[in-house]
């Protein structure tokens, strides 16, 4: 038999790069088979999709049974890849079975008693992307206003599929790193159970046999996940040793792989020790924030810093030890010249020793003073340093969730849209009662169109983009306001503004929404917004429960101080007021970003 492409299309797992299909007598399939693999693997998933389907088409014709099977696997990635999960359990599916069947047929049954076909690589691996695409559906129905019993269903199936890998007899290594993929996985499920010991049972297992296996990557990752268990369980001093074992195992390995790994566990070891009031919780996070930026720039000004630092210092000692001998020299000279009386030679030494000493002591006050600075200097520029960083990630986060808010607003509400028309353009072609199928189709369509719609809005605000900030605000007021709590709007002066800067502004008022929300238990909150000489100025009130300003840092939450950064470096004013029992007031000023013209030739003034 030939060997079988797979490459697993949620994790690290490939099984053989490349296929040869030493039963199927005809090349043509084999090199169609290529092109729709190599055209799934840059992406191109419609162009390989149309390959795979003819290619399936014609394998049937010439009963080619591994080559199906192996199409099928590869149509199953790529609907698992365009996160139609449905779809492809149903190719996953038929190519376990096939895979079953052949083997059946190719070997005898001596042969299928020591080996089963439970045990087989192939089989396995296709159950893992099974449970994977029925653990995808799970995650995403799990929020949703589903029904319970339909997101019990994709649960119960992808533990099903998990424990067949599980039950095999198999001590291969692909087969137990399988194993450790789906002990990894199980554990997931119970974490989203909250079922907290089930899940570290399972996640401890995994770590069994990724230290069998030696792989230090899967280990890493594998401490991170347990790391996860532990904070949801508030052991936060277990979950930092999971880390510090993570960061061990990868800490003499180099590489983007390795970088990435320690980028998630200098992050979870940042809010680990942030729990235990280790305030060297903000080294850890500057750690992962520098390591995935790649910001060199700061790394070379603050080593520019530290070698100006130690160069000031040698060369403060280097002086010290010249005036030294000078001192001596001229008491030896004095001594060997005067020859006239121990005595002034004794003063003369004294007065030399006393003035050595107290040039030394000044000499140590300015080495003092010049370190004092440079470490000041340093801490500025780490200061700087987070915040233009935060900012640059606030900005990516923001840039990216509109793209994407764009494009299924643009695009794939447009496709659905036009998909439902042809729908009822095809209608009256059938004589008498349409087909049921038709009309389930339409209401698939209907329904796919108000979720995207709805992703589109959670992303950015569709109001805002459409109409600015005075309509947005109002639309998040009503969206908030209910039965517990009222949000009233007084909005003065406001007019369209630059795009990014409208954005910027928006996410800053959610986020202090959020935070009256789950924190203030207040029953009134009132937005105020206007624009004065230039500025936006903002005041949010609440007449919740408040807090004591004395006793609590305002802010330390890492909300806030993320908040606190992008005001920052939008350069203005952020204060927020507040006292037990009467209420919070919050007061930002920003400076106006003007929306950007454009002239009649297109070009930017």
């Amino acid at each position: 038999m030939g060997n079988i492409c797979y490459a697993h299309p949620d994790t690290n797992l490939k099984l053989v790069s490349g296929c040869v299909f030493e039963k199927s007598k005809d090349s043509t399939l084999n090199n169609l088979f290529n092109k729709a693999d190599s055209l799934f693997k840059v992406k191109k998933f419609t162009t390989s999709l149309k390959f795979a389907l003819k290619l399936i088409d014609v394998s049937k014709q010439v009963t080619d049974l591994q080559l199906v099977s192996n199409t099928n696997y590869l149509i199953g990635k790529i609907w698992y890849a365009s996160r139609a999960y449905e779809k492809a359990i149903v190719y996953f599916q038929k190519s376990v079975v096939g895979h079953k069947a052949l083997k059946e047929n190719n070997f005898s049954n001596e042969h299928l008693e020591r080996h089963p076909i439970n045990d087989d690589l192939h089989i396995l691996n296709g159950n893992l992307q099974i449970g994977n695409s029925y653990h995808r559906l799970f995650e995403i129905f799990l929020n949703t206003k589903e029904k319970d019993s339909i997101k019990k269903i994709y649960r119960e199936k992808a533990l099903f599929f998990y424990d067949k890998i599980l039950q095999s007899n198999s001590l291969s290594n692909d087969v137990s790193l399988l194993k450790s993929k789906a002990h990894n996985n199980i554990s997931g499920i119970f974490m989203r159970d909250s079922a907290y010991k089930k899940a570290e049972k399972y996640i401890l297992k995994s770590l069994e046999i990724k230290k069998r296996l030696g792989d230090q990557y899967l280990l890493a990752s594998g401490y991170n996940a347990l790391s996860n268990i532990y904070f949801f369980e508030r052991e936060y001093e277990a979950s930092k040793k999971a880390l510090s074992l993570g960061l061990k195992s990868i800490e003499n390995i180099k590489g983007r792989k390795a970088d990435e790994i320690r980028v998630s566990l200098f992050m979870n070891m940042a809010y680990s020790m942030y729990k235990l009031k280790d305030y060297l919780a903000y080294d850890y996070q500057h750690k992962s924030w520098e390591l995935y930026d790649r910001l060199k720039d700061i790394d070379n000004q603050q080593k520019m810093a530290d070698i100006y630092a130690d160069r000031n210092f040698d060369r403060g000692l280097q002086e010290g030890i010249f005036q030294q001998e000078i001192k001596r020299q001229k008491a030896q000279r004095t001594f060997w010249i005067s020859g006239i009386g121990g005595l002034i030679v004794i003063l003369s030494l004294l007065y030399a020793l006393n003035y050595y000493k107290l040039r030394q002591k000044n000499l140590n006050l300015q080495l003092f003073q010049t370190k004092l600075l440079q470490n000041q200097s340093i801490e500025k520029i780490k200061s700087e340093s987070q915040i233009r960083i935060l900012n640059a990630t606030i900005d990516g986060k923001e840039t990216e969730r509109k793209k994407i808010a764009e494009t299924l607003h643009d695009s794939v509400s447009a496709l659905l849209s036009s998909a439902n028309l042809h729908l009822q353009a095809a209608k009256p072609k059938f004589k008498g009662k349409t087909p049921l199928e038709i009309d389930k189709t339409q209401k698939i369509i209907i329904e796919a169109s108000e979720k995207v719609r709805d992703l589109s809005h959670t992303l950015v605000s569709s109001v805002l983009l459409k109409f600015g900030l005075d309509f947005s605000i109002k639309d998040m007021a009503d969206k908030y306001s209910n039965s517990q709590i009222e949000f009233k709007t007084n909005l003065a002066n406001l007019r369209r503004y630059d795009q990014g800067f409208e954005i910027k502004f928006y996410n800053i008022i959610q986020e202090f929404i959020n935070n009256i929300l789950k924190h203030s238990k207040a029953e009134r909150a009132t937005i105020n917004l206007n624009e004065v000489q230039g500025k936006l100025s903002l005041k949010i009130t609440d007449n919740g429960i408040g807090f004591d300003k004395t006793k609590t840092t305002v802010k330390e939450g890492l909300g806030l101080n993320q908040i606190d950064a992008r005001i920052q470096i939008m350069k203005g004013e952020f204060t927020i007021d507040s006292s037990v029992n009467i209420g919070t007031t919050i007061k930002v000023i920003l400076p106006i970003l003007e929306k950007k013209k454009i002239n009649l030739v297109g070009k930017v003034q």
